[in-house]
């Protein structure tokens, strides 16, 4: 489907600049730009793409300037990152295959009522008292163990694995080898030199609108319930281990680990590799910058960085001295010399 974009601006709410009767009928990254597409500029680091780009028009804030003339048409927006991400949702919705009915071998246990607009893909597992929401996709070879629960609309992609008696809630993604549920890191030391193994007695509770990343692993509690609430991210190979709690709409980046029993609050923005030692509360609005390592509990609207992790303006001041300290250590070196010179005379 093509666009003009005076027709395209309408839809978005947007004030075109340049010629409105290009159309365009793809997207593209502003770096890539073809004739025909779409692209946006979000970034302030790829400003000098937009007046080279070969694509038809861009998407830019309302408040750019352009320092020297732009071929493409622009179409001037408040958020262009949000605008994109909007139109690519809507262009997924209206290509995207639609999967209902249940494929061919699946085990799905006796009892469990799957609904008309729900899907089971082939090789996929369905447990003892399970409830399957309506709208819920249950991908090839997902694995729902018993007790659990898939709210409306939840996808289930290939492989992932939910175990018995957790819970996920509507509109839900979990992406392909992610697993839910698997018992927490729980051994005590018996005496003897080895360890005996905690009964993992618990669950794990995901909230509306949550999505998981691929291979990212969410334990079960020792005792009580692992919670992820309302509208978290997680993005791909993170591990949140057991009895812990994300609070609503924070997001976290890759490889992070966050251990036993710590409580993340709501809206915080957690970077790629960042550690999270157990059983401390880190408070609403706490951005994290990657691979930092985080000891202690943090106050609300706290900015860290670091390993240890420390307030970000602290952490640069140091960082500056740290890469002075090749320098400093010759002029100790020189310094150091003089004085046995001096106590030599």
């Amino acid at each position: 489907m093509e666009l003009t974009a005076a027709q395209l601006a309408a839809m978005i709410g947007g004030d075109v600049e340049g010629n409105p009767d290009v159309t365009v009928g793809t997207f593209a990254k502003i770096e890539e730009g073809h004739p025909g597409a779409l692209s946006f500029l979000a970034n302030p680091k790829y400003t000098h793409f937009i007046y080279e780009t070969a694509s038809s028009a861009v998407l830019v804030k309302r408040d750019f300037v352009a320092e020297q003339p732009v071929k493409a048409t622009l179409i001037r927006v408040d958020d262009p990152y949000a605008t994109i991400a909007h139109l690519l949702k809507m262009v997924t919705e209206m290509t995207k295959p639609v999967k209902k009915g249940i494929e061919q071998p699946a085990f799905i246990a006796e009892g469990v009522e799957i609904p008309e607009d729900a899907y089971v893909g082939a090789f996929a597992y369905i447990g003892k008292g399970a409830a399957i929401g309506k709208g819920a996709k249950i991908y090839p070879q997902a694995y729902v163990g018993d007790g659990c629960k898939v709210g409306e609309e939840t996808i289930l992609y290939a492989g992932a694995k939910v175990y018995d008696g957790c819970e996920i809630g509507s509109r839900c993604i979990v992406h392909s080898g992610a697993v839910v549920g698997a018992d927490g890191f729980g051994f005590a030391p018996n005496g003897k030199g080895s360890y005996d193994k905690i009964p993992q007695t618990g669950n794990v509770v995901i909230e509306d609108d949550v999505e998981i990343g691929a291979n990212t692993t969410i334990d079960r509690a020792m005792m009580g319930s692992t919670r992820i609430c309302k509208g978290v991210k997680l993005d791909n190979l993170i591990q949140v281990a057991h009895n812990c709690a994300v609070g609503h709409d924070t997001v976290i980046a890759s490889q992070t680990g966050v251990a036993g029993s710590t409580k993340i609050g709501a809206n915080c923005m957690i970077g790629g590799q960042v550690g999270f030692v157990g059983h401390i509360n880190i408070a609403d609005n706490t951005m994290v910058g990657a691979q930092s390592g985080v000891s202690h509990p943090t106050q609300p609207g706290a900015r860290v960085m670091g390993s240890p992790a420390v307030e970000m303006g602290e952490y640069a001041r140091s960082l500056v001295f740290m890469k002075r300290l090749p320098k400093m250590a010759e002029q100790l070196r020189a310094l150091e010399k003089e004085l046995r010179e001096l106590k030599g005379k």
